[in-house]
């Protein structure tokens, strides 16, 4: 299967921007999880971010801490979502990556918690609340598990910063295109093209945007600046509008909406 990175240079290659669309493990139950990662590659996404429930979210906005909060309520376990993407694995071909905070793995165990993510079929790891350079040994660990890792950029980071994350980076840099939490925007900042410039004078390493994007307006305006479009609340919002007005939907059902929005937010870029 191709690596972050490999998918990345192939983009880059043919001129295109990857699409990342975010869900959250085990919203509203597992076995949607499961449908919907085949068929978001087979709506076009170059990579899927599974977010790891936690009960307290750094940056993450009111739709997708909703969502974590009710797969919590189910009682979902770290093992329970390993099983899952373990069991689907073999039917999805682009990369998987965690978003997941770093105090899970810390209880867990560091090198027991990404040897089972190995094994149940990511492929990088997402840390959004690890810093620099407290988070060195970490990206070493996750390097040695032979996982990639991502770590997140803000636009208040200054630009030593930035270059000292952007170096910590395998996979992709994460570029928050606002500060704050997530969630759907309008309109993408007015610095957003200035600042994805400056990241990319600082490292060769593929950069995707995250916050706020939601149409398919946002992706046409990042094509030609950034790698990657990465796509959580508003996806999530989807998924919760489709459960209020279809609470008996199945697992399929759900999928073939999100993939059919994500079809969408490739139309103008693909």
């Amino acid at each position: 299967m191709p690596s972050l990175s490999s998918t990345f240079a192939d983009l880059r290659a043919r001129g295109q921007i990857g699409l990342l669309p975010f869900i959250p493990a085990g919203y509203p139950d597992l076995a949607t999880t499961q449908a919907l990662l085949p068929a978001l590659e087979e709506a076009g996404a170059s990579a899927i971010e599974i977010g790891i429930p936690f009960s307290d979210p750094i940056a993450d906005g009111p739709t997708i801490q909703a969502a974590f909060t009710a797969a919590l309520a189910k009682g979902i376990k770290l093992a329970d979502v390993f099983r899952a993407v373990s069991e689907v694995r073999s039917k999805v071909s682009i990369p998987l990556v965690a978003m997941v905070s770093y105090s899970i793995p810390y209880r867990y165990g560091l090198e027991r918690f990404l040897a089972d993510a190995k094994r149940a079929g990511f492929d990088g790891m997402i840390f959004p609340d690890l810093p620099p350079p407290e988070g060195q040994h970490v990206c070493e660990a996750v390097t040695k598990a032979g996982l990639e890792h991502t770590l997140l950029v803000a636009p208040t980071t200054t630009a030593e910063r930035r270059k000292q994350i952007a170096g910590m980076c395998s996979g992709f840099v994460y570029y928050m295109s606002l500060s704050g939490i997530t969630g759907e925007r309008d309109k993408l900042p007015e610095d957003l093209e200035r600042n994805l410039q400056q990241i990319r004078s600082l490292t060769d390493r593929p950069v995707c945007v995250g916050f706020g994007i939601s149409k398919p307006e946002h992706l046409a305006q990042l094509k030609g600046k950034a790698d990657g479009a990465i796509v959580g609340s508003a996806i999530v919002k989807q998924m919760t509008q489709f459960l209020t007005s279809k609470p008996d939907s199945t697992p399929t059902e759900m999928a073939k909406q999100i993939a059919d929005y994500c079809r969408s937010l490739l139309s103008k870029v693909r």
